[in-house]
């Protein structure tokens, strides 16, 4: 299915950016490191409501309880309740659906998702790596339910595999899944997995982004771009590749450029792994400068 008809555009993106403050230590300069950006007319922050404080247009909205049913089962949602991290994971989940409707309805053109407790990890009836719901996965089943979205493309450079969304959508060739990291899993059903060597400069892997997705999602012609964002495979993160900060703003440069050529511009940026504080401060508003041009 065709998405909305697209206008004469001005040259600045309108871009969501989705938040609520459980995020740990990586984050603790957030929104604070966002100050300026934010006072763009060109940006919308949306974040968590909370019971004693005035309610917005700008609360993020919770993703209907059945949603989170239809991706995952009932006794996997039970243990994420159990293990204490329910609200966080429920928010940054919310956020991910929330962006990619207002995305779909032309509120806004595209988004960044802070995400405290997800996403790619994230599985059926499983949880593990820091993820224990899987926003991508429910923000495509929520587009696919309330807007007969069909194909939908996920591009993942965090360090480490995203099993959770494969498993989610292995037996689904309408969902091109194509994942940069350092394990082997075999091609399957528009599934691939780009093995990245232990130690590679920059270029290298940008390199390997242009040869292995750019043609592949050009082939496949998504309504939607999901790009799962891990940097830790920054030098002295806990998945080093060797990759330097300054890499991870060519990559959004890219996908962002792809989105704009193939879907209109939508794109939707999902925080996954990475741990330096340091790290998150200084590239995350560049990355959100690079969608709202």
């Amino acid at each position: 299915m065709n998405g909305p008809c697209f206008k004469e555009r001005p040259e600045m993106k309108r871009t969501g950016v989705f938040f609520h403050y459980q995020y740990g230590e990586r984050l603790k300069d957030f929104p604070q490191a966002l100050e300026g950006l934010l006072e763009k007319n060109n940006l919308f922050f949306y974040d968590a409501l909370y019971p004693d404080e005035p309610s917005t247009a700008f609360d993020l909205e919770p993703l209907p309880m059945e949603i989170l049913y239809q991706v995952h089962t009932p006794e996997m949602i039970q243990r994420v309740i159990e293990s204490g991290v329910f609200e966080g994971a429920f928010f940054s989940a919310s956020g991910t659906v929330a962006a990619a409707k207002k995305i779909w309805l032309g509120e806004i053109d595209n988004a960044f998702i802070f995400t405290g407790y997800g996403d790619h990890h994230a599985g059926r009836d499983s949880f593990g790596g820091g993820c224990y719901f899987n926003g991508a996965a429910i923000a495509i089943h929520q587009l696919r339910q309330d807007f007969r979205v069909k194909r939908v493309a996920i591009v993942d450079t965090d360090a480490h595999h995203g099993n959770g969304t494969w498993e989610i959508f292995e037996n689904d060739a309408d969902i091109l899944y194509i994942c940069f990291c350092s394990e082997d899993y075999q091609p399957w059903n528009n599934k691939v997995n780009i093995r990245s060597p232990r130690r590679v400069t920059d270029e290298e892997y940008l390199n390997s982004v242009r040869e292995n997705f750019l043609p592949r999602v050009e082939a496949f012609q998504p309504e939607v771009i999901f790009w799962n964002w891990g940097y830790d495979g920054t030098q002295g993160d806990y998945g080093d590749i060797g990759l330097t900060p300054q890499s991870h703003v060519s990559l959004a440069r890219e996908f962002k450029k792809a989105a704009d050529k193939l879907c209109g511009g939508r794109i939707v940026v999902v925080l996954c792994g990475g741990r330096q504080r340091e790290v998150a401060r200084n590239v995350i508003p560049q990355i959100i400068r690079v969608l709202a041009v």
